[in-house]
């Protein structure tokens, strides 16, 4: 099968890029299985498994999509295309009222149940892109990964779990002192700050971390943070907030919207076992399986078969943060 896929920004990711990362991990796996995988994206790209063209943003998209391609795989809304069959994956939360379209993937069962839709394929991680995990080596303190100038990623609430129960927290992706989203100075020493982070940085801090604090206060869509730190055999301590019950079983974390029940779990954080996390995420989240449950939705498509009967659309309004309690 000869295979588009559609982004907007350049590849392959250098730092934070969930949505680059996971558009990689899935042509390289097509590629693997014997697929021909074209992506058309950002300028300055490049990829050594794929041939790469130039999206123009200023060009019709029907015209930069080559005639021999069998199926497009987009990753934002793309209306006005007709050329070729083609499917949508949806990475972030569109807002209510926005009408998507009838072939939209999203990439959990909750964020699919949030549309009103019911194609979903969860991300599966490359390990080719880690460092083999320690899971017997000495761990001395916790980690937060996410944008930490977003409000809705709580990285406070990180903080405080990890001061409450006595342990250090390490910040990937954010800074002591920010004022991208107004200003924000973090005086806890117990908290040290790396920025936003390359891969091998990001593995050298996961593979000594004890647990994942992650208590989002919206519905995060699947949060590929959650699956790389139980590669290295982190247990997850967040909020049960959009995917994280899907992807977090009571054996490799816990999930409250309370910071007491959080930190009271965190300190009986060695009652998680490294391999049993480090195993859950190479058996549920693997390359294999996110590809070919997107090859199941290609043969959909290409039989004339629309995902979804009608337009996914958000179903109910959501306050902008969820709730935390700080009791």
């Amino acid at each position: 099968m000869k295979i588009l896929i559609v982004n907007n920004t350049r590849i392959p990711a250098t730092k934070y890029g969930g949505t680059e990362r996971v558009i990689w991990w899935l042509g390289k796996e097509l590629n693997r299985q014997g697929h021909q995988v074209t992506y058309l994206v950002g300028a300055g790209s490049e990829c050594p498994f794929a041939k790469v063209l130039v999206f123009d943003p200023a060009v019709d998209i029907n015209l930069q999509v080559p005639d021999d391609i069998d199926i497009v795989h987009f990753n934002y809304q793309m209306p006005d295309f007709h050329k070729k069959p083609y499917l949508v994956s949806v990475h972030g939360n569109p807002g209510f009222g926005e009408l998507l379209d009838q072939n939209s993937v999203f990439v959990s069962g909750n964020h699919a149940s949030r549309y009103g839709a019911s194609a979903y394929v969860h991300h599966g991680l490359d390990p080719d892109d880690y460092p083999k995990p320690d899971l017997s080596g000495k761990r001395s303190y916790t980690h937060f990964l996410a944008k930490a100038a977003w409000r809705v990623k709580n990285v406070t609430g990180a903080i405080d779990i990890a001061t409450a129960s006595g342990n250090k927290l390490v910040v990937l992706g954010g800074h002591r002192l920010n004022f991208k989203m107004g200003f924000r100075f973090t005086p806890n020493l117990n908290v040290s700050f790396k920025g936003m982070v390359d891969n091998a940085e990001k593995s050298a801090v996961m593979k000594h971390s004890k647990a994942l604090l992650f208590p989002v206060l919206w519905n995060e869509p699947f949060g590929i943070a959650i699956i790389e730190s139980l590669y290295f055999g982190c247990p997850v301590f967040g909020t049960p907030y959009g995917s994280l019950t899907e992807l977090v079983s009571p054996e490799v974390g816990l999930l409250s919207s309370s910071r007491s029940v959080l930190t009271e779990g965190l300190k009986s954080v060695d009652q998680f076992s490294n391999q049993i996390c480090h195993d859950y995420a190479v058996t549920h989240f693997n390359l294999k399986q996110m590809a070919d449950n997107y090859l199941r939705l290609y043969e959909d498509v290409l039989n004339n078969k629309k995902l979804h009967p009608n337009q996914p659309t958000l179903q109910e309004v959501t306050p902008k943060y969820l709730p935390w309690h700080k009791d």
